[in-house]
């Protein structure tokens, strides 16, 4: 993940860049020739983290996306450059007894820790969007098809829950699995790309691959070593006995046919930052501009 938070940090400075050469094209580009547009956006939301199949970045299960609805609103400044401030909602999920490999030695941890989640993520963020094909002109004579590259800030609230046995969803954070007390909001850094088409006078289609850098490794309430839960309340008890107690009530390290419970101070997580993914459709409404006569004396 390092090389991708090189990545994404090059294209943020890279798109500054552009948008600072957009400064000379002010005075040209007049407030009668900006415009703004309003969005609804229906995505597929993702993550990477220690509940894939593979803990590299590039792993991914077709089947643990989920939807990921949202509303935006975008102004042009420059020909080539506008801000867009969006909010969206979605979802995150993935677990180990479908994901996990019994078989490889080196992740039959993960088989044994038998963990599962679910996170519902609100995420509110403001980016810069640099088109690669300018447009000099106003909405009227924008280009067709437009290719460009976003990058931004985003802050959300997330709040992962596992699955008992009983089929029911207990918040985790609260239970500090790994004996940390993490917060349920952070911030990340959205980047990505996509392409738009122009279908009449005042409407966009656009799709996007979107990606989310964040600063916390438990979105799946999964980071580091297990820790100590003896003693604890009966919440706790949601999780296995150490090796030879008692076991838990299903969300994780429970009964899966690997010997073995977990050690306090035991590999439970790779301790990374997690990621998530935002991709899909959006349509955008441009809204009129009101444009003022010159007067004359």
């Amino acid at each position: 993940m390092t090389k991708f938070f090189t990545y994404s940090t090059a294209l943020i400075a890279g798109l500054a860049l552009l948008g600072s050469t957009q400064q000379a094209d002010a005075q040209q580009f007049s407030k009668r020739k900006q415009y703004t547009s309003i969005g609804v956006n229906l995505n597929a939301m993702n993550y990477f983290g220690d509940l894939n199949p593979n803990t590299n970045f590039a792993s991914f299960k077709f089947a643990d996306t989920r939807p990921n609805l949202g509303i935006s609103i975008t102004h042009r400044f420059f020909p080539r450059v506008s801000g867009r401030f969006g909010l969206a909602y979605g979802r995150i999920t993935a677990e180990d007894g479908d994901n996990a490999n019994r078989d490889d030695n080196n992740a039959r941890y993960r088989y044994t820790r038998n963990m599962n989640f679910r996170n519902d993520i609100a995420e509110a963020s403001a980016v810069m969007i640099v088109d690669l094909i300018e447009n000099r002109n106003n909405y009227l004579k924008r280009p067709d098809f437009v290719p460009y590259l976003f990058a931004g800030l985003a802050g959300f609230y997330h709040n992962p829950k596992g699955k008992d046995q009983n089929g029911n969803y207990v918040p985790l954070q609260p239970l500090q699995t790994e004996g940390k007390d993490y917060s349920k909001v952070s911030f990340a850094i959205p980047f990505g790309a996509g392409v738009r088409y122009r279908i009449n006078r005042n409407l966009d289609a656009s799709f996007e691959i979107g990606l989310r850098k964040t600063f916390t490794g438990y979105l799946d309430d999964v980071n580091s070593n297990y820790a100590d839960l003896s003693g604890k309340s009966a919440e706790s008890q949601y999780f296995g006995g150490y090796a030879g107690g008692a076991g838990g009530k299903g969300i994780t390290n429970t009964s899966t046919g690997v010997a073995g419970g977990f050690v306090p101070g035991a590999k439970r997580g790779e301790g990374h930052d997690d990621w998530y993914t935002v991709s899909g459709f959006s349509l955008n409404y441009i809204l009129t501009p009101r444009i003022k006569n010159p007067k004359f004396r």
